[in-house]
């Protein structure tokens, strides 16, 4: 295993600057995530730390070692690709082992390392099979065994199930959750796909225009999110808010409107608010409580049924608020309602900054 260190890392393509000024740590044997939406730089990332791209300045440190412009070689990592980029002309084992044959490994470890790699990734059945042959599913299996038989300290995944329907993804990203297990090894994910980010990373960075927003656990990044970006960036459906004022008032924080007051004096305020600033109230679908003996009255737009719950859509004074709702309360389009903000689970971000309180 290896840790991967990140310094002052700056990246420019063609004149534009994509990355700029970033840092990071992955511990070593870490699962961790870069996430966020196309071109905000966590492909690019991804290829420096691989030597796929030069970088304009900083340091990329793999295993304590400076490997800034070192040949992708010779930096003990390994790396699976959006596409398989399997040779068709091969079958399985074939693919696995090719690079492994192109260094010149006795034919007796290539054996051994085959045959852990198809065991874990159950493709024992599909060795002698061409990728022509074989499902989208599998293609992927093969191309991250390929990568296992390296036995590589760094692990890196470009998108790897992007190309795959939503129940094969589903089944992958099971089994690379049980590979990492298995092989302890630092691993480095790239997604856009928030549900593999929060399913799989021990840690995700959320990156917008090749800055790290936030770096912390999926559970601190959903229930704290350190900005406006990435507050909206996760949840489905996003984060509702709220534009108003937080104010002090006799000893008690108030959150206000025209339409809305809410007491928000349980809220961990990295430092309480003096006088009146404005500032934006944002809380989880989940968080909005809907029903007869609730505090506002709404009107409802929408009801989506998604199996185990509904999401049920509020237009409060013009502004959509959306509910999760799990019970069997009788809900129908355009009917009046009530409901409520549990205000221990609010998230409250400055007016100008956008940044968290």
């Amino acid at each position: 295993m290896s840790n991967v260190a990140i310094r002052n890392l700056q990246i420019q393509l063609g004149g534009n600057k994509v990355i700029e000024s970033l840092s990071l740590d992955v511990k070593a044997g870490e699962f961790v995530v870069l996430l966020g939406p196309s071109g905000c730089g966590k492909s690019t990332l991804l290829h420096s730390i691989a030597g796929l791209i030069d970088t304009t300045s900083g340091q990329i440190e793999i295993g304590g070692k400076d490997m800034t412009w070192a040949d992708p070689k010779d930096r003990g990592i390994a790396l699976v690709f959006q596409s398989y980029a399997l040779y068709p002309t091969m079958n399985v084992e074939a693919n696995m082992s090719f690079g492994l044959r192109i260094n010149g490994t006795p034919k007796a470890e290539i054996a051994r390392r085959v045959a852990r790699a198809s065991e874990m990734l159950q493709l024992g059945p599909l060795l002698k099979r061409k990728p022509a042959n074989l499902s989208g599913g599998q293609r992927q299996r093969v191309a991250i065994g390929r990568a296992i038989v390296r036995e590589a300290d760094v692990m890196l995944f470009d998108e790897p199930l992007s190309n795959l329907d939503a129940k094969l993804r589903t089944e992958l990203r099971r089994e690379l959750k049980q590979l990492h297990k298995q092989l302890g090894a630092t691993m480095i994910y790239v997604t856009h796909d928030q549900v593999e980010a929060m399913t799989l990373a021990q840690r995700m960075a959320v990156m917008k225009g090749g800055v790290v927003q936030q770096f912390d656990t999926p559970d601190v990044i959903y229930n704290e999110p350190a900005n406006l970006f990435v507050a909206t960036f996760l949840g489905s459906p996003g984060m509702n808010l709220f534009k108003g004022a937080v104010e002090a008032q006799g000893g008690r924080a108030v959150f206000s409107n025209e339409h809305m007051s809410v007491d928000v004096s349980g809220y961990p305020f990295t430092q309480p608010p003096v006088g009146k600033q404005a500032c934006v109230l944002g809380v989880r679908p989940e968080d909005i409580a809907v029903g007869a003996d609730q505090a506002m009255a709404a009107t409802v737009s929408l009801v989506e049924a998604m199996g185990a719950h509904r999401v049920v859509w509020l237009d409060f004074h013009g502004t959509q608020v959306a509910g999760i709702v799990q019970d069997h309360q009788q809900i129908v389009a355009e009917q009046a309602i009530r409901y409520a903000i549990r205000t221990d689970r609010i998230s409250l971000f400055d007016g100008a900054s956008e940044q968290r309180l």
